[in-house]
């Protein structure tokens, strides 16, 4: 085939030999993703646990899984007014905040604006392996 799209499975043959494996990303030339290890997002967090700055999770976006931590929360984000508000204490279950992430290998990825379905992830904790966060990439 020369063409392949979303949802067909295919095998890709390779001129040079390379390594690739599950999660690996194929673009083409004149249309880059954004590859980078600091991201800003925006967290819908899903935990009786509150997120702390500082935290660790994994970040799982399509087939990787990546260890993140939470730099920094910028602001909560007001569901119904999209007021932003300081960030005074802990956030909780159900509350959207904007916040910077860092990752420990770089994330490959388009903003959440541009691609939505290549713009999204999860945050999962590293000890229960519960989802945490619902995760839009800027």
């Amino acid at each position: 085939m020369e063409e392949a799209f979303a949802p067909q499975a295919v095998v890709l043959h390779l001129a040079d030999d390379i390594d690739v494996s599950r999660g690996d990303t194929f673009v083409r030339s004149d249309n880059q993703p954004k590859t980078e290890s600091e991201i800003e997002v925006i967290l819908c967090w899903l935990d009786n646990k509150p997120l702390v700055q500082g935290n660790k999770y994994f970040l799982q976006h399509k087939g990787r899984l990546l260890r993140t931590v939470i730099r920094e929360i910028e602001y909560k984000l007001d569901v119904n007014t999209l007021e932003h508000t300081e960030v005074t204490d802990n956030v909780k279950l159900n509350e959207v905040v904007k916040a910077k992430i860092k990752t420990a290998q770089p994330l490959v990825y388009d903003p959440f604006d541009k691609i939505s379905d290549y713009g999204n992830a999860i945050l999962v904790d590293e000890t229960s392996n519960s989802t945490v966060a619902a995760v839009l990439l800027s």
